[in-house]
């Protein structure tokens, strides 16, 4: 946090705070403790930025920088790492960060000692439980409550933000049916007797009832296959009202017949989005060059092995798998020209940004590093124009993307880059600059080449405390933990721990995160309650 007492004045800046309903407005930004005010002293120190850009804070929804899945990148692709060393100085060393990765929770631990050591930027994940072995024995009894209380319990002891399904009811069972991945929700799981949609349902229920910050997030099923759309439409509807988060729709919207091209499904899912408020998306947009398949799906990683390529898949017991592939999206291939496409034409059919929000599902879909580039893809029509005539050209003739005009504005930026993923995750004193937001605050200088503007920032400010000026880095950081504690009944834990002696090789008592692993942190409050601490019991 900025020591006691520092003060900033923000002075002359066109501020886009859609959050509070500023667009473009020059106004003073003012800062004391860490915390956006509405009154500092004269001794406060003043930027004068007459015609630069200010925003909140970035927000990412959906970004994967620590955990084992990119660990085990790490370690197999160590000539990438090779060249990633930025030069030591006092504030400055090698890496870079993200927000909010998906984690098995036997690995909660280890993450958060990575989350400390990551700079500046605060932190927290979704914990996986889409193929919980223990769960899907609760759902297969018909036991509601328990399920939503063991739930629940796996978040807390986990100290996790909220729940990730990915490729629910088959990852965990297909590690034991000889590569047989589920291609249909509707088809059942041995020994189970549910299927994928049953399950998927029962996950979007439990959180939305939990009154969880953010809702269940949703990797679909059948990943990458032609047709898939519709198992996404599936997954949607299946939500009934409750709310829902599906990560990386790009992923999910392809029209065609399994096995063969890939075609645009874009405009029947971003319909359904459009129409349904209960439901929430990131892109997953595809930027051409090097990515890295990193993913808790390992029967997709499975399928997309080559022999040339290499690749990992690793077992989390009785919890999840995950697969690692490095990747190149190249614009002359037609597949990979379509998913460009298709994520384009998803972000550029929106009718409400704060519903479909910005994401590359780093590393999957492309580096961080690419954000400046796609903003401009949204931004400027004739750019996008440009970057059209240099991809496949049979893949651009038989997608949505050259009738679409359509600009986003720096509001509508600052919505799906801040304010909305702040509003998505429940966290209220992010993503916007009114009294009492914690003091994250980026400054630009505008350009009409918006990937030059938002490439390099002049000014960054983490809560209250300026950390670069004038492009170069002054100062460092070490950001906060964010986590949830949901209530449940805790005579769930006399009902979990046998299935720790029977199944994990680790013991029940030494599973849960322990307080002392938590440095500075804090506890996102549960929606329509108190702070989501108290529990019950019998």
């Amino acid at each position: 946090m900025a020591e006691n007492g520092t003060e900033l004045r923000i002075k002359g800046g066109k501020v886009y705070d859609p959050a509070n309903g500023i667009d473009g407005e020059v106004r003073d930004v003012l800062v004391r403790d860490g915390r956006i005010v509405d009154k500092v002293s004269e001794k406060a120190r003043t930027f004068n930025i007459p015609g630069m850009v200010v925003m909140p804070g970035g927000i990412d929804i959906h970004c994967h920088i620590a955990g084992p899945k990119v660990n085990l990148s790490r370690k197999l692709q160590p000539e990438d790492h090779r060249l990633d060393v930025h030069p030591g100085t006092d504030v400055t060393r090698s890496g870079v960060g993200g927000v909010t990765p998906s984690v098995p929770p036997l690995a909660a631990r280890h993450v958060i000692e990575e989350f400390h050591d990551t700079p500046v930027i605060d932190k927290g994940f979704y914990v996986l439980l889409g193929n919980n072995m223990f769960l899907y024995d609760l759902l297969k009894q018909g036991r509601k409550q328990d399920f939503k209380d063991a739930i629940a319990w796996w978040v807390t002891a986990a100290r996790a933000a909220s729940v990730k399904l990915v490729n629910a009811g088959s990852d965990e069972f297909w590690k034991g049916r000889r590569n047989e991945n589920v291609t249909d929700v509707n088809e059942k799981i041995d020994p189970f007797d549910l299927t994928p949609l049953h399950a998927t349902a029962a996950f979007i229920e439990a959180v939305d009832e939990l009154n969880m910050p953010h809702p269940a997030h949703i990797h679909c099923n059948n990943l990458g296959h032609s047709g898939n759309f519709q198992t996404t439409l599936d997954t949607m509807k299946a939500a009934e009202g409750h709310r829902a988060h599906i990560a990386h729709i790009q992923f999910h919207s392809y029209a065609g017949e399994l096995g063969k091209r890939v075609q645009t499904g874009s405009e029947a899912i971003i319909d359904y989005i459009n129409t349904h408020e209960n439901i929430t998306t990131d892109i997953g947009m595809v930027m051409f060059g090097k990515a890295t398949a990193m993913t808790a799906d390992a029967p997709l990683t499975w399928m997309l092995r080559f022999k040339d390529t290499k690749w990992i898949n690793a077992d989390t017991e009785c919890e999840s798998g995950c697969g690692v592939m490095p990747f190149e999206y190249q614009d002359t291939n037609y597949t990979h020209t379509m998913q460009w496409a298709i994520g384009l034409e998803l972000f550029l059919l929106s009718q409400d940004p704060w519903r479909v929000m910005f994401s590359t599902d780093h590393p999957n879909g492309a580096s961080f590093r690419t954000y400046p580039r796609l903003i401009r893809l949204l931004m400027d029509r004739g750019f996008r124009a440009e970057m059209m005539k240099q991809v496949n050209q049979k893949a651009i003739s038989n997608c949505l993307l050259p009738q679409l005009d359509r600009e986003y504005s720096l509001y509508e930026i600052a919505i799906i880059t801040r304010a909305a993923p702040a509003r998505a995750l429940g966290l209220a004193n992010k993503g916007h600059l009114g009294v009492g937001a914690d003091a994250d605050i980026t400054i630009y200088t505008d350009d009409e080449n918006r990937e030059r503007m938002f490439n390099a920032p002049r000014y960054v400010i983490k809560a209250g405390k300026p950390i670069i000026e004038d492009h170069e880095f002054v100062d460092d950081h070490i950001g906060r933990f964010l986590h949830t504690e949901p209530e449940y009944d805790s005579a769930i834990e006399d009902q979990i721990r046998p299935f720790f002696d029977d199944y994990y090789s680790i013991r029940f008592n030494n599973y849960r995160v322990d307080a002392s692993y938590l440095h500075d942190h804090e506890v996102i409050p549960l929606r329509n309650s108190g702070n989501g601490r108290k529990k019950k019991g019998k």
